[in-house]
């Protein structure tokens, strides 16, 4: 069976998300604001969530139409083949957002999208009470402009939940958009890595992962694993598959430095949870002290922004530091992402490129230094 899928991106890296998909061979591929479109089977399906490194998370599209009414709402959201996906035991919350457009009470939108869902499987199913204990079919009901876009989320927990990081344990920087700034970055597993802002290992567990071929979604569940359209049979044989593709040999150099004790304590239980302590070293140490011996490299790091008044200044001064310590190191690439408005001026060097992202709601901006190029291998284009 065909699907028309979505996998949802954060602001900015759209086309990371485009690109990842395209690579894994899906077809009729349209990237749009904070989603990306594509086909996929039952097979692509499991493939998208086991695989996709920069997307939130992977919906089916039900349906996709205008509503200016109420009515229009609950008749056409009525007229979609619910029983497709749907059974008598199965469990479907509703949940909503409006974006510009004259239906704007989520309240109303999820009560009145669950009462025509109901109303069509009652009918079929000639029931009028549904238990819910089975299985989950997460329903999202997304109004943008007056247009309406049914989906059904296959995925869960968002895509970002690894299944690598400690619990109670909240990073400021979502394990999607660290393969993001990776993917963005070109970096590539020959090339020395340093994040010297590392915190609990995000940035350097997620270019391990990338290194070692380490599906990012091999230690997790997803709803759609109980889902019965979509065999048992299928999720076993990707999961092996992915397995089968680990590369247990990579002589990948990635390093994660950090000022905070526990922060490296957390971040080397986080890597060896992801399966890949054997090659990120993690090592307590103040920016202060940055060097390295490595010819050729990337420094990628999430420094902090200074969001609170008081820590402007200092934050504007740890800029300063890094453009002075980071400014020798004329063949390594630097990439930073910060939300601090004046981030060239006080870092002492205006960026080769940059690019706006959100980290979670706080709009940043990706800073990119290109090193000077190894012999013989030519840089690829950001």
């Amino acid at each position: 069976m065909k699907f028309r899928c979505i996998a949802t991106a954060v602001f900015g890296m759209e086309a990371i998300v485009g690109q990842e998909i395209k690579a894994l061979g899906f077809e009729n591929v349209v990237v749009e604001n904070g989603r990306v479109l594509f086909d996929a089977d039952e097979r692509g399906i499991v493939q998208a969530n086991l695989w996709l490194r920069t997307a939130e998370r992977v919906y089916i599209q039900v349906g996709h139409f205008k509503a200016t009414t109420f009515e229009q709402l609950f008749d056409q959201i009525f007229e979609l083949p619910w029983e497709l996906y749907i059974h008598k035991e199965a469990t479907f919350p509703v949940n909503a957002n409006s974006v510009k457009s004259k239906l704007f009470s989520l309240s109303d939108i999820q009560s009145i999208s669950k009462r025509a869902i109901v109303k069509r499987l009652s009918k079929l199913y000639r029931t009028e009470w549904f238990k819910e204990t089975a299985e989950t079919y997460s329903i999202k009901v997304s109004l943008l402009k007056d247009e309406v876009t049914v989906a059904i989320d296959t995925s869960g927990t968002g895509l970002h939940k690894r299944g690598y990081r400690e619990k109670g344990n909240e990073a400021p920087l979502k394990e999607t958009l660290a393969a993001g700034l990776l993917l963005v970055s070109k970096w590539h597993a020959r090339y020395h890595l340093i994040d010297p802002f590392c915190g609990s290992g995000t940035i350097p567990i997620e270019a391990a992962m990338i290194a070692m071929d380490i599906a990012p979604g091999l230690n997790r569940t997803f709803d759609a694993e109980k889902w019965p359209f979509i065999k048992q049979e299928i999720w076993q044989d990707e999961r092996k598959k992915a397995h089968d593709r680990i590369i247990r040999d990579s002589e990948a150099k990635i390093e994660g430095y950090d000022i905070d004790r526990r922060a490296i304590g957390v971040a080397r239980q986080n890597a060896e949870l992801a399966g890949v302590s054997d090659i990120v070293h993690f090592q307590v140490r103040d920016v202060n002290d940055f060097s390295t011996k490595g010819q050729y490299g990337y420094i990628l790091c999430n420094p902090p922004y200074g969001e609170r008044l008081n820590e402007v200044e200092s934050v504007k001064k740890l800029y300063q530091l890094m453009g002075k310590l980071f400014a020798p190191y004329k063949t390594w690439s630097k990439y930073i992402i910060t939300s601090y408005d004046d981030f060239e001026n006080a870092y002492g060097e205006k960026s080769t490129k940059n690019r706006k992202l959100y980290n979670g709601r706080i709009k940043t901006h990706f800073y990119m230094y290109f090193g000077e190029k190894p012999p013989r291998i030519k840089r690829e284009e950001v």
